[in-house]
């Protein structure tokens, strides 16, 4: 691994050359940069190979760099029940929804957060701020939901999900310090009104926060089970999260049977372990390219002021 650091250059055209602690630290920071993106990525792929590998091989630890006798019957098993794609139409419903709706509700708030003018703004961010620290549990948060009439109803996945204190806070500090004032000082002597300014100015400089809020909810509610296994009923209506775990449940169970079938069936649910991880991640990993261009810069920008 080369590195490569550009001399700084001083008036005159004369370069600064790196001393030798300078180099030293260079490749010292390389090699645990190097390490720490092994440390990270070897995880994933090693998933990635065990899931189409004999899980005889995953279990005697002959997959290491590349996958051991390809088979594909932990993905064939998958794929072979209705209830997987059920729950992928569930969950895709699920995180479209939430993430248009959270976003209708974020970068609104975020914005009226971020303005000094706005009448309560004390108020409203000690609102906010005091959730974050303190709850009423599951059993208060139950009994609401069954007030609403939303136990077994998808809103009860949905509606808890459009709002992060977190996520809010990060797209107010993006807009205090990413509009120019004087860009909407400019669209107010022009006679635009706020709600002219917001959609005409605002919204078009805020790509990159968008980008990243969207990303940031639709992961949530994607990898999201709790809610789904506290008040939905009908399996019909199941997230992925929780099919995927209905299937490792059963794939687990060695009820009866001979030796040889518990076998089987544990060497199955050693394969589907792998599987489930591979498909119920594949389609966040495929979104990601799509907004990767605006996430560094939207997460960078909203989390520093000035």
């Amino acid at each position: 691994m080369s590195v490569k650091n550009p001399a700084v250059k001083l008036k005159g055209g004369h370069a600064l050359k790196d001393t030798k602690g300078d180099k030293i630290f260079f490749v010292i920071n390389a090699l645990f940069l190097g390490l720490l993106a092994l440390i990270i990525l070897y995880p994933l792929y090693f998933i990635v190979i065990a899931s189409f590998s004999d899980p005889d091989a995953v279990l005697g630890g002959q997959v290491v760099l590349a996958p051991v006798n390809i088979t594909f019957e932990g993905y064939e098993k998958v794929f072979q029940r209705q209830d997987i794609w059920t729950g992928y139409w569930n969950t895709i419903w699920y995180t479209v929804v939430t993430v248009i709706l959270s976003l209708a509700v974020t970068i609104p708030a975020g914005w009226g957060l971020s303005r000094k003018t706005t009448p309560g703004k004390k108020f409203w961010m000690l609102y906010f701020i005091i959730p974050m620290f303190f709850g009423g549990g599951l059993i208060p948060f139950y009994n609401v939901m069954s007030s609403l009439k939303l136990i077994n109803s998808p809103w009860s996945v949905i509606l808890p999900a459009i709002m992060s204190v977190w996520n809010l806070f990060m797209t107010k500090t993006f807009f205090e310090s990413s509009i120019p004032e004087g860009m909407l000082e400019a669209a107010r002597i022009d006679g635009a009104g706020k709600f002219r300014t917001f959609f005409s100015i605002v919204l078009p400089l805020s790509k990159a926060i968008i980008a990243v809020m969207a990303l940031y909810y639709a992961v949530g509610q994607w990898n999201s089970y709790f809610n789904a296994m506290i008040f939905l009923q009908d399996e019909k209506k199941y997230p992925l999260q929780l099919v995927l775990k209905e299937i490792l449940i059963a794939s687990e169970s060695t009820v009866g049977g001979s030796g040889e079938t518990i076998l089987q069936q544990y060497r199955l649910a050693n394969q589907l372990k792998y599987v489930s991880v591979i498909v119920s991640s594949l389609p966040v990993l495929c979104l990601y390219p799509f907004v990767q261009k605006y996430f560094a810069q939207g997460v960078m920008i909203g989390s520093l002021k000035g």
